[in-house]
């Protein structure tokens, strides 16, 4: 049988609540940011879960993976746009891809329908089959471009104070059992279970805790910043087309050189920031080099993206960079990106085959840094996640727990997603490393959207989409660790924890449903 319900009244039935959830979803997420649908967005899927009756694990399954296709199909649309700057126009090729990578995002939402049913199958509550499951998926399933449930939240400045605790998982399951809250309202007013008074007090009382907590530390993070050194940032903006940028090395250079004097002139900076490979000539190592041939007649420290070429292993290997140059006009310090995107930045399994590299025309070549070094300002250490690495809420946390930085900058480069919700969600999921580790987030972009964030994860400056832009605020050097940067993400393992005991204990009491051969059916 089918992991998709067939078409029948009752299965067709199924697969709309999956994909009303999916489509509540994404217009919950910061790229429609109608929060307050991921108050509710899981509630049609468990209703139709706790409605399914035959072969109910792999069903589960498929309705789960109806539910994060949807979501993918309406969050992620904007990746369509590959097919032209990465792919030449190779729509076939480009659509193989989509698919491919939906298919993959859906599988996350599989998986987590698989676990609720198995939980539920074992006498597990609503709650335990809901949330811990879905914290655990998020944790553990590997993903290019990690989405949180979470995340939906960005905006809400007041309750996203906890992510210094735990991370976008503890938003996550912050909203799992809102959601549960509102889908036991639900089945009371439909009349299927009691007066859910004690699930309302706990709401009440958990909504009450995070909002003092988010109140309280509000109040002690303006006071830190109050006390921090201050360091006067300006950010260019440049604003070079998609097929622009690095075809013509000394005009991209040329711009932001000119632009970065019109900021300077205006007011004085201790600063300047450029974004993901400005400087494409490639610029050979080892460190350290003179960086006067790329600040000019600049003389304040910059901070920028460059192509660096590093031949000393015999091979030359080309590097997406961050560089310092300092006061002194020398640079000293670079960051090679970590994780790099595939078909992008690098051609996977080019080796076995070569030819793969013809039909990727706008793959960069690439290859992926090991260490995760801060770069030195003076006496001041600055981490500098690269483009989509700031989305990486477990990367950036170990950056930051092996580097101690005062200060966070992300370079990037948007301008292949055009005016598409891209750059507005990449810097929403951005702004909440500001707040996990208490810092100032400085980001950088070709095309938008650059800003400036305080570590509270408010705005501090913002710059256009598709336009010239300059920057300027006043940002503070703080120090200190959260219990997030020192613990991590705690809350799955806590999931794991509770889902694990939950399973053994009720395998235990119904020793008929065997364990392996549940998950063998899922």
């Amino acid at each position: 049988m089918s992991a998709v319900p067939g078409a029948s009244g009752a299965g067709v039935r199924a697969v709309l609540l999956a994909a009303a959830s999916g489509t509540l979803c994404f217009l919950g997420f910061v790229g429609f940011g109608v929060w307050p649908l991921a108050l509710v967005c899981l509630i049609p899927f468990w209703e139709t879960l706790e409605t399914v009756q035959h072969h109910p694990i792999r069903r589960a399954a498929g309705l789960g993976f109806v539910l994060g296709f949807v979501a993918y199909a309406g969050g992620f649309h904007w990746m369509w746009r590959i097919v032209d700057v990465f792919l030449g126009g190779n729509v076939r090729l480009g659509a193989l891809l989509w698919v491919a990578d939906a298919s993959w995002f859906a599988l996350r939402f599989a998986l987590y329908g698989g676990m609720y049913a198995l939980v539920r199958h074992r006498g597990g509550s609503i709650t335990a089959a809901g949330v811990p499951t879905l914290v655990v998926i998020e944790w553990l399933y590997p993903a290019l471009f990690p989405v949180f449930l979470g995340h939906a939240l960005a905006d809400q400045i007041t309750v996203i104070q906890i992510s210094d605790l735990g991370g976008p998982l503890l938003l996550t399951a912050s909203l799992g059992l809102l959601n549960v809250v509102a889908f036991a309202t639900w089945r009371w007013l439909r009349g299927a279970q009691a007066r859910p008074v004690r699930a309302w007090a706990c709401a009440a009382l958990g909504i009450g805790c995070v909002w003092a907590y988010g109140a309280v530390r509000i109040g002690q993070v303006r006071d830190a910043i109050d006390a921090a050194p201050a360091l006067r940032v300006g950010v260019v903006q440049g604003n070079l087309g998609v097929f622009e940028k690095g075809r013509r090395a000394a005009f991209d250079h040329e711009t932001y050189l000119a632009q970065t004097r019109e900021l300077v002139a205006a007011d004085a900076v201790d600063l300047i920031v450029w974004p993901e490979t400005v400087y494409t000539s490639g610029l050979r190592r080892p460190l350290p080099l003179s960086g006067r041939m790329i600040r000019g007649d600049l003389g304040v420290p910059l901070l920028f993206g460059a192509a660096t070429v590093d031949g000393r292993t015999g091979r030359n290997r080309t590097y997406n960079s961050a560089l310092m140059i300092g006061a002194d006009g020398v640079i000293r310090d670079a960051y090679d990106k970590n994780i790099l995107i595939p078909f992008t930045e690098y051609v996977p399994f080019i080796e076995m085959f070569p030819g793969m590299a013809d039909r990727v025309p706008g793959s960069s070549g690439f290859t992926a840094g090991t260490n995760t070094p801060a770069l030195g300002l003076g006496p001041w250490r600055v981490s500098t996640p690269i483009c989509h690495e700031i989305v990486q809420a477990a990367f950036v946390r170990r950056m930051v727990a092996a580097a101690h930085p005062h200060l966070l900058a992300t370079l990037a480069n948007d301008s292949w997603f055009g005016d598409s919700q891209e750059p507005s969600l990449h810097l929403a999921m951005a702004r909440m490393r500001a707040v996990e580790h208490r810092r100032y987030l400085v980001r950088a972009t070709n095309s938008g959207i650059s800003a400036i964030v305080d570590p509270l994860g408010r705005e501090v400056a913002r710059g256009g989409l598709l336009v010239h832009d300059n920057l300027r605020a006043t940002v503070h050097l703080l120090d200190g660790t959260t219990l997030y940067t020192a613990w991590g993400d705690w809350p799955g393992w806590l999931a794991a924890a509770l889902v694990g005991m939950t399973v053994a204990r009720r395998a235990a009491k119904q020793p008929h449903i065997p364990l392996t051969g549940t998950l063998i059916a899922l």
